[in-house]
């Protein structure tokens, strides 16, 4: 099963989930397809499982991100604390991105991350109630949802280069993301220079 699940990862990042097949799933797997049929009636039902697994990945990431102990650091310590195994995670499972963002995806996966990217804006959100307990909830709620556009956008970038490349834009993903919450978020935390 985990070798049929690395092979759909495979087939979904290089043709998109739309022009993947089981058949193209089953020979990166090295197996015949009646022995993809087994374990999964179609692609949609891959991709479920696939996308569930990934999802439950994610939000150990994103676990490990927003943590109480964060909050105590300076912003730009913060946001390498968070945004790392954010990152990492996508580096380390691209068709994450290639499963949530294709337009065909099946609407359970669809729904999931829908759930998740709310979860992650609640989580930005209660990060700059956290240092700005007075702001408003409609300027809390604009400043996460831009905070949260910016990494995706960035994210975008990272992912399509490789080796030091990457490396660069990650740390210019980060700096963007320290210029833009500094002034927010800058009085109230105790700051130093961006990282990178």
């Amino acid at each position: 099963m985990a070798q049929l699940l690395q092979a759909a990862a495979n087939v979904f990042c290089s043709s998109g989930y739309t022009a993947a097949s089981t058949n193209a799933i089953a020979r990166e797997a090295s197996v015949s397809p009646g022995t993809l049929y087994q374990f999964f009636p179609n692609k949609e039902a891959i991709a479920v499982e696939l996308g569930e697994r990934l999802m439950h990945e994610m939000r150990e990431a994103h676990g490990q991100a927003f943590t109480p102990a964060n909050l105590a650091l300076p912003l730009d310590q913060m946001l390498d604390a968070v945004l790392d195994p954010m990152i990492q995670f996508n580096c380390e499972n691209p068709v994450f991105f290639a499963l949530m963002h294709g337009s065909d995806v099946p609407g359970r996966i669809a729904e999931e991350h829908d759930a998740l990217h709310a979860s992650l804006l609640s989580r930005v959100e209660e990060l700059l109630a956290h240092y700005l307990p007075d702001m408003p909830a409609a300027e809390r709620s604009r400043t996460a949802d831009m905070t949260f556009a910016l990494f995706k956008a960035g994210l975008d970038l990272v992912l399509a280069h490789e080796d030091a490349e990457r490396d660069a834009y990650i740390a210019e993903l980060k700096r963007v993301m320290f210029r833009y919450l500094d002034p927010v978020v800058g009085k109230a935390v105790l700051t130093t220079s961006p990282s990178g």
